[in-house]
């Protein structure tokens, strides 16, 4: 459940509250601010700290006291997926039910980041990868660094795209750079991501929680239920079908790691070659 740290005596005041390690929300004024820090400056995203993000976003779903939500990373936004940690390595072992219901944290991590009432916004250095891209286009706003950089790298190693992020990048991007964002796999820098529609604002390096936070007070002055209910409706009419066309993308995921083509990709991966596809 967390803790929670007062500090000071009222409301406006500055408070805390932590989910696990990794994990900690920070309440000060109108706007609540989660920092997702694993002590390293790349936070990848191992399992512990999806849940972790999702439990302070089921957490912040409650809250009627703070209207803007700052999403951010202590070095780096995020490395992506966490290829090290022990809990995904354990759920190979697990039976093909129990492995499919593990592929639900990473959509429902998204998931409870998109449902929030609040104006939710990512405030991104360094890079941001794989699943970071997919939890970042899952808030309303992206502000960037200059030297920041996007990545999906799951096509070009044989996966799908997954966690629902397709229609929601598509949204932004439109289709036809969506479709060179998404299945290239190629970087995309900050201020072509500016050009493209990825990200909102692109900051001097260092600065882009300070451009967010600067943003966050400016929506934060704003009558709180005409901005929640607006920005639903927003919502609504961008993207309507966006469950409706991918909601099986966690199920192609489990299909994808069984074919030929993700391993001699994996393999060439790291053999650092040009991979040999056979559509198989």
């Amino acid at each position: 459940d967390g803790t929670l740290t007062a500090r000071g005596q009222c409301r406006e005041k500055q408070m805390t509250k932590s989910f696990g390690d990794s994990v900690e929300i920070t309440f000060e004024g109108r706007v609540a601010t989660v920092p997702l820090d694993r002590g390293d400056g790349r936070n990848a995203l191992s399992l512990k700290a999806m849940q972790a993000l999702t439990d302070a976003a089921i957490f912040l779903s409650q809250d009627t006291e703070h209207h803007t939500v700052i999403l951010t990373s202590t070095g780096a936004f995020t490395a992506g997926a966490d290829l090290k940690d022990p809990d995904r390595a354990a759920v190979s072992k697990l039976s093909r039910l129990e492995q499919r219901q593990s592929l639900k944290l990473g959509p429902d991590m998204c998931a409870a980041w998109e449902a929030l009432e609040q104006i939710t916004i990512a405030a991104i250095e360094k890079y941001c990868i794989g699943g970071g891209v997919a939890l970042a286009v899952a808030c309303d706003h992206r502000v960037a660094g200059r030297d920041a950089h996007f990545r999906l790298p799951e096509i070009p190693l044989g996966m799908n795209m997954s966690w629902q992020t397709n229609p929601r990048t598509a949204a932004l991007l439109g289709p036809s750079r969506a479709k060179q964002f998404t299945i290239l796999g190629e970087p995309l820098a900050a201020p072509l991501a500016l050009e493209w529609g990825l990200v909102d604002e692109v900051t001097d390096p260092g600065t882009a929680l300070e451009a967010a936070t600067a943003l966050a007070a400016r929506y934060a002055k704003v009558p709180p239920i005409a901005l929640r209910m607006t920005k639903q409706s927003i919502n609504v009419a961008t993207n309507p079908l966006g469950h409706a066309t991918s909601f099986m993308d966690r199920d192609q995921v489990a299909y994808a790691s069984t074919t030929s083509d993700q391993r001699e990709a994996i393999q060439a991966f790291l053999e650092k070659r040009d991979p040999a596809f056979k559509g198989d």
